[in-house]
């Protein structure tokens, strides 16, 4: 059985990232997020022996370590971490907040870098070619107003990525990003129908990013179908212009 933690799973793309892991056999689930959901309640029903859930703030990166050790270490073998958990700060860098920015950077850099260390540590305890992915944006790769201090912590996590890439590919530990375009999620409910149409119209394909679409970019990463993939960024975007 493949472990595979992920963070952010009472969200809207992290639970289709969980399932679309639980439709497969070989894995099983370690999810991380703040809060117990009803769908996360669900997930336990629906998979009893290959799914559990840590409540956790990772807004707290320096209890990170506490995290492992007292409540992943004795589980076993990790194969997989998908550092999903995002949290967006949208404003105009003229109104920019250090305590806004803080938190930002807490959950969207610096827990994903701790959490990818302790990760790595247990693969190299247990031997495991493992990998990771961590889901950036398109906000990295084109600008959209609002969101240039968002689109920096993805861009450091893709940064972060390639070294990891490279600092452990000999250990055949693999690491990627997947960076998704604008998808109907909670994080996208503040903006309106006619801010969401000018978004959609930046695109090849005119519509919204498939969440089901980014989930199988994911579970794809994982796979051993990708073994020869890795410090790259995979855009599933619709073809964002």
């Amino acid at each position: 059985m493949k472990r595979v933690i992920v963070t952010g799973d009472s969200g809207g793309l992290g639970h289709k990232i969980v399932t679309n892991l639980l439709n497969h056999e070989e894995y099983s689930v370690i999810g991380v997020s703040r809060q117990e959901t009803a769908t996360i309640m669900d997930l336990r029903q629906e998979y009893k022996e290959r799914y559990q859930h840590i409540a956790f703030d990772l807004s707290r990166p320096e209890r990170i370590k506490d995290l492992f050790s007292n409540r992943i270490k004795d589980i076993g073998p990790i194969y997989g971490l998908v550092n999903n958990a995002a949290y967006a700060y949208d404003d105009i860098v003229t109104n920019a907040r250090i305590e806004s920015l803080e938190r930002m950077y807490n959950i969207n850099v610096f827990s994903p870098i701790l959490l990818t260390k302790y990760v790595i540590r247990n693969m190299l305890l247990y031997g495991t070619k493992g990998a990771i992915v961590h889901i950036s944006s398109v906000s990295a790769h084109t600008g959209y107003k609002g969101l240039s201090m968002y689109a920096s912590t993805k861009g450091a996590l893709e940064a972060f990525s390639i070294g990891v890439a490279r600092e452990w590919g000999g250990y055949g530990i693999r690491s990627n990003c997947v960076a998704p375009g604008f998808m109907e999620t909670p994080m996208s409910e503040s903006l309106t129908p006619e801010q969401k149409r000018r978004i959609y119209k930046r695109t090849s394909l005119k519509e919204e990013t498939s969440a089901d679409s980014v989930a199988k970019t994911v579970a794809f990463l994982l796979s051993e179908n990708a073994s020869s993939i890795t410090g790259t960024v995979i855009r599933v975007d619709n073809g964002t212009i």
